[in-house]
């Protein structure tokens, strides 16, 4: 929810989008609930992603000299 947090301090959601999303997502509670989530959410949490560049950071190798074990 940090990051849905984020979102709407970035405005990037708005207060209305964000309660609706967070909503969706804890009464979910599996990831095929979480996807059911309505379009019009979807577009909303999609651009909003795009926007702070969430895949880079997912896609990123760990930092050198980080232990992979731990």
């Amino acid at each position: 929810m940090d990051t849905l947090d984020e979102m709407l301090g970035r405005h990037l959601l708005s207060p209305e989008q964000h309660a609706d999303i967070s909503a969706w997502v804890v009464a979910g509670r599996t990831p095929e609930a979480i996807m059911a989530m309505p379009p019009h959410l979807w577009r909303a949490l999609t651009l909003a992603s795009a926007l702070m560049n969430i895949d880079a950071d997912l896609t990123q190798p760990p930092p050198l000299g980080r232990d992979e074990a731990v």
